[in-house]
Formats: C-alpha cells, sequence, structure tokens
C-alpha cells in the first residue's frame, strides 16, 4: 500500500475525483435509480412480490460460505514438484569392520 508523508500505516489512500466526475457519477445513478424503478413497475404485482420475498429471503442467509481450493487432506502448502522431502533415515547399526 503506497503512503504518502504524514499518513500512518492505517491511513488509506483514496482516489480524489474532480468535481466533474463526482457530479457525472452522482447523475448516472440518478439515471440507473430511474430505469430501475421503471423495470420494477413493468413486473406483474403478484411476480413483484415473490421475487422481494425471495430477495428478502437471501439477504437475510448471509453471502455462502467460500469453499477450500484444495482436496481435504491436502496441507496447507503442499511442496513444489521436484522438492518433496526426503524420507526418514533408518537407523541401521553400523559394522566396524
Amino acid at each position: 500500500m503506497l503512503r504518502n508523508r504524514g499518513q500512518s500505516a492505517h491511513e488509506v489512500q483514496v482516489v480524489k475525483r474532480s468535481r466533474y466526475e463526482r457530479e457525472q457519477r452522482a447523475a448516472q445513478n440518478v439515471r440507473i435509480k430511474a430505469i430501475e424503478e421503471a423495470n420494477y413497475r413493468a413486473i406483474p404485482p403478484a411476480e413483484a412480490a415473490a421475487f422481494a420475498k425471495q430477495v428478502e429471503a437471501a439477504r437475510a442467509r448471509g453471502p455462502v460460505e467460500r469453499k477450500p481450493d484444495m482436496a481435504p487432506g491436502t496441507a496447507p502448502r503442499p511442496p513444489r514438484p521436484g522438492h518433496e522431502p526426503r524420507p526418514p533415515k533408518e537407523d541401521k547399526p553400523r559394522s566396524r569392520f
């Protein structure tokens, strides 16, 4: 993370947008809201109610828990190919002669 002088490690640098960009984003958000409202009005009331109920149930459930990206029983960091650990040495009594 890049920091400017005087910023602590906990401060995050945020992109500063020009007034024009902020106004464009605000206008775009207003247009999007109007389009969404028009789409919702086009849906029959029974379907809209059923959809709203499904959305509410999905939000109440929360996000789906992320599945692990490796096979069960796999070590967290398997060794790279060709760098596997050596097998343990077998203790054999050495002959003196």
